[in-house]
């Protein structure tokens, strides 16, 4: 029964994004945690990938919430994609993955920022670790895009 649930819990851990493991980086001999970076692509804004590196321990039931991600324009990005992106102050999950069975996510946060015209992708655990969430940001600006000046903060 206990296998059967965990399996669940991973199929369901990933939504969103599509996820592509692009590098597994061992910590050394006499850990089994490792750092797992994966590629992401945005699935509303394909001329954005973020790549997310987090830590991933084989043998435990929860996994470290530290995490990075960096975003970058990969492709073109349209009005048309803007368009049909959340832009509320609180933005839209676009990718999740479970760290823990105890209920803990990895999730990716997209916020659009219309005053300086930059998607903010934020990523952050949705359970407390040693007194504080784990986030880490980064911002794709739209200078230089088709999509730059098509949605501003008065519309």
């Amino acid at each position: 029964m206990k296998k059967i649930l965990l399996a669940a819990a991973i199929a369901a851990s990933v939504v969103g994004c599509s996820d592509n493991e692009v590098g597994d980086v061992g910590l050394g001999w006499f850990t089994l945690k490792d750092i797992k970076v994966s590629s992401l692509v945005d699935d509303e804004v394909p001329g954005v990938t973020c790549h997310i590196a987090s830590i991933e321990a084989d043998l435990s039931l929860a996994d470290p919430s530290d995490s990075s991600i960096s975003c970058r324009q990969t492709g073109e990005i349209t009005p048309e994609m803007i368009a049909h992106i959340d832009k509320s102050k609180s933005g839209e999950v676009v990718f999740q993955k479970s760290k823990s069975i105890f209920f803990k996510t990895m999730k990716v946060r997209r916020i659009f920022d219309p005053e300086n015209q930059t998607l903010l992708y934020l990523s952050y655990t949705t359970k407390e670790t040693e007194g504080s969430f784990k986030h880490s940001l980064s911002t794709v600006p739209l200078w230089g895009t088709k999509a730059y000046g098509a949605y501003t903060a008065e519309k």
